[in-house]
C-alpha cells in the first residue's frame, strides 16, 4: 500500500460514496487531501473534518468540473491551501437512469461532460506541475458498464468507455514524466447510486453481496503505490465480468 506522506491528492466528487472511502483512505497512507464537490457542502466538509480529527491535512473547495474555468480555479485553491497537486482521482460522476426511448440529447451532453470531460480537465490542469516534479498519480472511476450493458443507460456506457480511453491515451504520452494514469471499474457498489434504484439485490452478483467504498478505496491506493502500473483498468466486480 502507497505511503503518501508530504503528497497532496486532489479527489473530484469526493463528499460521499466512492470519493469519500478514496479521501479519508488517501489521507490515512499521509497524504493532504481537497475534497471536491458542487452541492454538497456540508457532507464534503464532514469528509475533511474526519481527516482532520485523524491528525491529517485536508479542505474543501468547490467547483463544477465540467467548467475549464472552475477546474482551474479549484486547483489554484488547492495549491494555495495544501501545495501542489501530485495525485488526481477523477471520481466525480452522474449516472442519469435512461431507457433508449427516454434518452435525450441533454441527458447525453451532460453525462458525458460531467463523467468524461471533467477528467479530461481536471488532468490537463495538473499534468504541468506533475511534470515539473517528475511524479504524479492519476486515476479514474470508471465503471463496469465501459465494457458491459450496464443498468444506466448507453449515454453513461459511452462516457466510461471514453474515460478509458482517456486513461490509455494520457497513460502513453506521460510515462516517460514519471506520470501513472490508470483506471478502476466498479460494478454495484453499495452507494447512492446503487441504492437508489440501479440494483434492488445482489442476487446476480457471483459473490453474493454489493461491493463497498472502502474497497474500491483499497485499489486506488494500490494503484496510486505502483509505479510500474500504468495505462490499466482494475475491475472490481464480485466476479460479475472479467477484462
Amino acid at each position: 500500500m502507497a505511503e503518501l506522506g508530504g503528497h497532496v491528492a486532489l479527489v473530484t466528487g469526493g463528499s460521499r460514496g466512492i470519493g469519500q472511502a478514496v479521501a479519508i483512505s488517501l489521507a490515512e497512507a499521509g497524504a493532504a487531501v481537497a475534497v471536491n464537490y458542487r452541492e454538497k457542502a456540508a457532507e464534503a466538509e464532514a469528509v475533511a473534518a474526519t481527516i482532520r480529527k485523524a491528525g491529517g491535512r485536508a479542505t474543501t473547495v468547490r467547483a463544477d468540473v465540467s467548467k475549464a474555468a472552475e477546474v482551474k480555479a479549484m486547483v489554484s485553491e488547492v495549491e494555495r491551501a495544501l501545495g501542489p497537486v501530485d495525485i488526481l482521482v477523477n471520481n466525480a460522476g452522474i449516472g442519469l437512469i435512461r431507457t433508449v426511448d427516454e434518452l435525450t440529447e441533454e441527458d447525453f451532453d451532460i453525462t458525458i461532460a460531467v463523467n468524461l470531460k471533467s477528467a479530461f480537465l481536471c488532468t490537463q490542469a495538473v499534468i504541468p506541475g506533475m511534470r515539473a516534479r517528475k511524479w504524479g498519480r492519476i486515476v479514474n472511476i470508471s465503471s463496469g458498464a465501459a465494457r458491459g450493458a450496464g443498468g444506466i443507460g448507453p449515454h453513461y456506457n459511452a462516457s466510461k468507455a471514453g474515460m478509458e480511453g482517456l486513461t490509455r491515451g494520457y497513460a502513453a504520452r506521460l510515462v516517460k514524466d514519471g506520470i501513472t494514469v490508470n483506471a478502476v471499474a466498479p460494478s454495484l457498489i453499495e452507494t447512492d447510486m446503487v441504492r437508489s434504484g440501479l440494483a434492488s439485490s445482489p442476487a446476480r452478483i457471483p459473490l453474493g453481496r454489493f461491493g463497498t467504498p472502502q474497497e474500491c478505496a483499497q485499489v486506488v491506493l494500490m494503484l496510486i503505490g505502483n509505479a510500474y502500473m500504468t495505462g490499466q483498468t482494475v475491475a472490481l466486480s464480485g466476479g460479475m465480468s472479467f477484462i
